[in-house]
Order: C-alpha cells, then structure tokens, then sequence
C-alpha cells in the first residue's frame, strides 16, 4: 500500500476513534421539560401541563464533550416523532435546549429523546399532556 493511502487510512481511523470516544463519554445530568429558560436555566419542571399551553421546551445539561460536538432532541407524541432539532455541544459543561409548539388536541403521552452525534439515546425525557 503506497504510504500516502496508509497515512490518509490511520487519520480516517484516529478521527472516527475520537469522535467515538466524545460521544461515548456524554451524560445528561439534567434534563426537563420547562415552561420557559431563564439565563440559560429552566424555570420550573413539567411532568403534566395544560395542553392548551402553546409551547414547551426541552433543557438538557451535557457533560464530558471533549470537542466540539452535538445532541439531538427527538420530540414524540404517543410514539409518533414530531420534531428532530440537532443542537451544537461546545464544552465539557454544556446547557442547550429545543421548543416544541403544541395544539390542543395533542393531549396524552410525550417524551423527548436524546441522541448523541452517533444517534445513541443518552436520555429519555417523559411528561404528559392533559
């Protein structure tokens, strides 16, 4: 194999071994469905909410990103996926969060998953409409 090709093969290796490893070593250690975000913080915690509301949000804090990574909140209703929105993780102590926009009739069950950039669930989020 010509050296060139061999050089090019081990950085392909090394870079997908490092970025394995960061997503490999995410935690959520706070996640909660809010009815709003104050100076980067939710403001109280939902688990059942008016379903005439309007809007919610998903707060995830993210720790042990080595770079520069991402998450995933995966929005679903019942098990119907409703929103997939792909946030930037750009610490080790990262805080980030999504919104969903909700109509009446979508009472019942809901839950936001969280996906690290390798698409692996990190966190289940529940929380019910009513």
């Amino acid at each position: 194999m010509p050296l060139n090709k061999l050089l090019i093969l081990m950085l392909v290796l090394v870079a997908w071994s490092i970025s394995y490893a960061q997503a490999a070593e995410l935690q959520v250690v706070d996640g909660v469905i809010t009815s709003a975000i104050k100076d980067q913080a939710p403001v109280d915690k939902i688990e059942t909410y008016r379903a005439d509301f309007g809007k919610l949000y998903c707060f995830t804090r993210i720790l042990g990103a080595e770079g520069e990574t991402e998450v995933t909140h995966v929005w679903y209703y019942q098990n119907n996926e409703l929103a997939r929105v792909t946030l930037p993780v750009k610490s080790a102590d990262w805080r980030t969060y999504s919104s969903k926009r909700f109509l009446p009739q979508w009472a019942g069950q809901w839950r936001v998953v969280v996906l690290d950039a390798e698409g692996s669930e990190i966190a289940v989020i529940p929380f019910s409409l009513e």
